[in-house]
């Protein structure tokens, strides 16, 4: 249903268009970059991405039916050495797709891309803890709670507290092996 192709800089109108709000953009991107949201900023962030050396692949997703441009995904701080990624800013923009099973599989193509093409041992994330269909999509996914990081995030006169989570390459490749029997 969709196909994953690197983020490029005629997809940062589209992209800025899906941040709404300082809080989305906090849900989104973490503290990396600031509300509002602007070209400078995605241009920076995309800046040194998706070479065969990058620390950082950015995705579009794409849906395969109409060809449209639906949603985003990268696979950030990728250590080689140390067999290590972090899956962030994870979102379906375009609102018609939600409910649809979209983000189980831009998370599935992304670990497919992390232990299968770039040969990692773990892929982590963080999640806000009050965002609970994403964190339900996640351990069915297979991914556990490594902890909870408390108040960690100020966004206006509230802190936001967010769960660390991971999967391995075996706990992914048993959950791989077991939709394949």
């Amino acid at each position: 249903m969709i196909e994953l192709s690197y983020f490029e800089e005629k997809d940062i109108p589209q992209l800025i268009g899906w941040i709404g709000n300082p809080e989305f953009l906090l849900q989104w991107a973490g503290m990396s970059l600031k509300y509002p949201l602007d070209i400078k900023q995605l241009k920076q962030y995309i800046k040194m991405a998706n070479q065969d050396d990058s620390d950082i692949l950015t995705y579009k997703v794409i849906h395969r039916e109409s060809n449209r441009t639906i949603g985003h995904i990268s696979l950030g701080n990728i250590n080689r050495e140390n067999g290590t990624a972090r899956m962030c800013r994870v979102l379906i923009g375009d609102k018609s797709m939600h409910g649809k099973g979209i983000g189980q599989q831009m998370v599935q193509e992304v670990l497919k891309i992390a232990f299968s093409k770039l040969n990692l041992h773990k892929v982590s994330l963080a999640v806000f803890d009050f965002n609970l269909p994403a964190i339900n999509l996640y351990e069915k996914l297979g991914f556990k709670t490594e902890g909870l990081i408390r108040e960690a995030c100020k966004i206006g006169d509230d802190y936001w507290s967010y769960f660390e989570m991971s999967i391995l390459e075996r706990e992914w490749q048993a959950i791989v092996g077991r939709k394949q029997e």
